[in-house]
């Protein structure tokens, strides 16, 4: 991703909190804390399913890998922005920005394709639960997340190349946390209309086409649970695509908010805001949200603990 020869930044600012005032320490203060929290989750959520065999199953391994693919996701944005609300320094490469930007956009479209995977997952389990074991046996689920980080990875690339490609002539400080799409874009020297609108399809294609196909799994998944006679076991499947619809509507309606709505000058401020809970919020919500909402991982985050407990004591 090589840069114009007309460009004359090699690095840029990251301003994204100053519209908060002078509350660093404040701020570092909350964000550590509330970092900690997401990795205490999800590395409880991760270990459950690797030390208990009864959580040896397709869903809890495409939980797995989701859960790793988010707090990789924090690990790309959360860091720096410690560290600049502790030091200061609010410098960043262009490469360095490229980096973040491309590991950032792959790993968010990866996280898109995961919960498309885990509607399939329902699908099959509710519509077709005598294939269930054939349909998602495990060489499917890898399958399934190979296809995912790779698709990501892919997509990200395209937009990172779109990106960088432009002259960069300053100024140069962005309006944002991290390198985000539309704060480096009002940097370039040129006009970036045609970028922006190839850049935007691609977002939606990505976003929309995976919220379409996690619809039309929850139409059949729906469609089968209405035709069960019995009360009793209705609410056990609705039960079970509770969680992962939760995660769904909070994962895309932060997204769409950012990256599909249109853009003015004035709303660089609002996406700072909202993609501070798009990249907080949601790797903290999605292992709560399966803890609370499921008995077989609370069962087993329980059995867990009183193992150790009980190793400790003797």
């Amino acid at each position: 991703m090589n840069n114009s020869n007309d460009s004359s930044v090699n690095d840029f600012l990251l301003l994204g909190f100053s519209i908060l005032g002078k509350t660093p320490t404040l701020l570092f203060l909350i964000f550590s804390l509330t970092y900690g929290t997401i990795l205490a989750f999800n590395i409880t959520i991760m270990s459950v399913i690797l030390l208990d065999r009864t959580l040896h199953c397709p869903m809890y391994f495409l939980l797995f890998a989701l859960s790793v693919s988010e707090t990789c996701t924090t690990f790309v944005t959360i860091p720096k922005l410690l560290m600049t609300l502790w030091t200061g320094r609010q410098s960043i490469s262009l490469v360095g920005c490229a980096t973040q930007m491309f590991c950032f956009f792959s790993l968010g479209a990866n996280n898109c394709f995961l919960l498309v995977a885990m509607s399939y997952d329902r699908y099959a389990a509710i519509c077709y639960p005598l294939q269930y074991q054939v349909l998602m046996e495990k060489r499917v689920c890898i399958k399934l997340v190979a296809a995912s980080c790779v698709t990501g990875c892919f997509i990200s690339l395209v937009i990172c190349i779109l990106i960088f490609r432009l002259p960069f002539c300053g100024p140069n400080r962005i309006q944002h946390f991290f390198c985000d799409i539309s704060p480096v874009l009002s940097l370039t020297c040129i006009d970036t209309y045609l970028t922006n609108l190839g850049i935007v399809l691609l977002c939606a294609l990505v976003l929309l086409g995976t919220v379409l196909l996690i619809s039309i799994s929850y139409f059949y998944i729906i469609s089968a649970i209405l035709r069960i006679c019995s009360s009793l076991r209705r609410r056990k499947a609705f039960s079970t695509c509770a969680s992962h619809l939760t995660v769904v509507i909070t994962h895309f309606s932060c997204a769409c908010f950012v990256y599909l709505r249109p853009k003015a000058a004035s709303s660089l401020d609002q996406d700072t805001l909202i993609s501070t809970v798009y990249v907080f919020l949601t790797p903290l919500l999605n292992p709560l949200i399966y803890t609370l909402r499921n008995k077989e991982v609370k069962l087993s985050i329980q059995k867990l603990i009183r193992n150790s407990f009980c190793s400790q004591n003797l």
